[in-house]
C-alpha cells in the first residue's frame, strides 16, 4: 500500500485551493515529475484532463513546471483517463498525465501519471518525484525550455482504438442504448463509439459546464439512467464516471449491473470462446457471489487490495488478463493497460450480440450477496480503526454473522473516509449491522 506523503492509491487528489491541489504545488510537481521522467529521449509529456473547471488552471501550472525542467507538453483537451494511457504508448511519450478527480464532484481535482508503457507509475518512481519536490525549483537554460502543442484528432484516434476492441464480425444494429457520460471526459467519445458501431444512442450527462461533472449523474448516481432506460424502453444503459475509467450498467428492467457482474459476464464469455487465460483478480470488496460463480465455472479467483493499481499488480504477478473492482474498474490487459469503461462495456455488448441474449440474461449465472457500504467521514487526525470501541463493534458483527458473511473496514485511498462494508445472506440484517459499526466509527471520528 502507498506510504507516500502526497501520492495515494490513485495519484494525488484533494479539494481545489487546498494543498496539494493548488497552482503553486502543481507548478513544482510538474518540475519534479519532469526531472524524474525525462529518461527516454523524447522529452515530451502528454496531458489530458476531465471537464472540471479547475483543470485549465492546473494544466497551465503543470505546463510551466514541465517546461522549466526541459520537457515539452502535448495537450489533448478533455479525454478519458484510459485514452491518455493509450496515447502515451502510441506517441512514445515520456509519460502521460491526467488532471482529474475521477468520480468526485467538481470542487475536487487531482492528477494521475502513466509511464511510457501506459501503466501507472511504480511506488519507486512516485517516491523519486516526492524526493524532487523537497528540492528548490530550478530552470533549464532558455534554449532547453519545453514547448507546448496539441495532438490533432486525439478523440478520433481513441474512438478508433475503442472500436477495434469490438469483434469485427458483429455490430450493435438493433440495440437502443442510453449512455450517461457524467458530464465528464467521455461525453464526446462514448456516444460516437456506440453510434459508429450501429447502436441507437440516447445521451445523458453529455453537456459539461465545468461544474456539473458527476453531479447526480454517471456511474455513482444511477437513478437518472435507470428511469430513462425504462422510459425509452431501451435495451440497456451504460454509465461512466467523470474520467471514464469505470463503468456501471443497467439492464432493460432498470436493474443495476455492477463491476463484479460485468467481470463475470466478460470472463464467462471468454471461457466460452476459449480465450480465457488463467484466472481472475478481484478485491477485498468483491462480492462473494462472484467468487462462487467463478468457482462453478472452474475459474481461479484471488483478491487484491482495493485500488486498480493493486489489481493490476496481482494480475501481472499471476500472468492473468482479467481483473476488476466492483465499483466498475474493469481491467482487461490484452485490450488496455488500465481500467477502461468504454472498452469494458463493449465486451459486454459483444457477449449480448453474439449470444442473442439480454444483459439481464447474461447476469443470470451469478447471485450477488446483499452488501451494505457506508462511508464515514474522518474529522480527527487519529485512526478510529484502532480504537477499542470500533474493534469491539466489528468483532460483535463478525460473531453475529458466524461465517455467513464478511466485514471489511478500510480507509479510502482518495478521500478522508472510512468505508464500512458488511456482506451476508439477509439484506435487512446486513444493513442493520453495517450501521451499527458506522455509528461506532462516527463516535470516534
Amino acid at each position: 500500500m502507498s506510504k507516500h506523503k502526497y501520492f495515494g492509491t490513485d495519484g494525488i487528489r484533494g479539494k481545489v485551493g487546498d494543498v496539494p491541489i493548488t497552482p503553486d504545488f502543481f507548478l513544482k510537481l510538474g518540475w519534479a515529475a519532469g526531472k524524474v521522467l525525462a529518461r527516454h529521449g523524447s522529452r515530451k509529456i502528454i496531458i489530458g484532463k476531465d471537464t472540471r473547471i479547475s483543470g485549465y488552471m492546473l494544466e497551465s501550472a503543470l505546463e510551466a513546471g514541465l517546461s522549466a525542467a526541459g520537457l515539452s507538453v502535448a495537450f489533448t483537451g478533455p479525454m478519458p483517463t484510459p485514452a491518455i494511457a493509450y496515447l502515451t504508448r502510441i506517441f512514445r511519450a515520456e509519460a502521460g498525465i491526467v488532471i482529474s478527480a475521477s468520480h468526485n464532484l467538481f470542487y475536487d481535482n487531482g492528477i494521475k501519471f502513466f509511464s511510457i508503457d501506459g501503466t501507472k507509475l511504480s511506488d519507486k518512481v512516485e517516491a523519486a518525484i516526492e524526493e524532487e519536490l523537497a528540492k528548490p525549483l530550478s530552470c533549464v537554460d532558455s534554449s532547453e525550455l519545453g514547448t507546448g502543442s496539441w495532438i490533432v484528432d486525439a478523440a478520433g484516434r481513441y474512438i478508433e482504438f475503442c472500436k477495434r476492441t469490438f469483434p469485427g464480425n458483429l455490430s450493435l444494429y438493433g440495440l437502443k442504448i442510453v449512455v450517461d457520460c457524467a458530464n465528464g471526459a467521455t461525453y464526446h467519445i462514448a456516444p460516437s463509439v456506440l453510434c459508429e458501431l450501429g447502436a441507437t444512442v440516447v445521451t445523458l450527462g453529455c453537456n459539461p459546464d465545468g461544474i456539473n461533472i458527476n453531479q447526480e449523474c454517471g456511474a455513482t448516481y444511477l437513478g437518472l439512467l435507470q428511469s430513462r432506460v425504462l422510459a425509452e424502453k431501451a435495451d440497456l444503459g451504460i454509465a461512466y464516471d467523470g474520467d471514464g475509467d469505470r463503468v456501471i450498467m443497467v439492464d432493460h428492467f432498470g436493474q443495476r449491473v455492477d463491476g463484479d457482474q460485468i467481470l463475470y459476464i466478460i470472463t464467462r464469455e471468454r471461457l466460452r470462446r476459449g480465450k480465457l487465460s488463467g484466472g481472475v483478480v478481484g478485491t477485498l470488496m468483491s462480492n462473494v457471489g462472484l467468487e462462487l460463480a467463478l468457482k462453478k465455472l472452474g475459474v481461479p479467483f484471488v483478491r487484491a487490495h482495493v485500488g486498480d493499481r493493486y489489481v493490476i499488480e496481482k494480475m501481472k504477478e499471476k500472468r492473468w488478463s482479467m481483473g476488476a473492482e466492483n465499483s466498475g474498474h474493469i481491467i482487461i490487459l490484452d485490450k488496455s493497460t488500465t481500467g477502461d469503461g468504454i472498452v469494458a462495456g463493449l465486451q459486454v455488448l459483444s457477449a449480448m450480440v453474439d449470444n442473442h441474449v439480454t444483459l439481464h440474461d447474461l447476469c443470470g449465472g451469478m447471485r450477488l450477496f446483499p452488501q451494505t457500504l457506508i462511508n464515514v467521514h474522518l474529522t480527527r487526525h487519529h485512526d478510529p480503526l484502532e480504537t477499542a470501541s470500533v474493534k469491539q463493534a466489528s468483532a460483535n458483527v463478525e460473531q453475529k454473522l458466524r461465517g455467513r458473511g464478511r466485514v471489511l473496514l478500510r480507509k479510502s485511498g482518495t478521500e478522508p473516509l472510512i468505508r464500512v462494508m458488511v456482506e451476508g445472506e439477509d439484506p435487512n440484517e446486513v444493513s442493520r449491522l453495517a450501521y451499527y459499526i458506522a455509528d461506532a466509527l462516527k463516535d470516534e471520528s
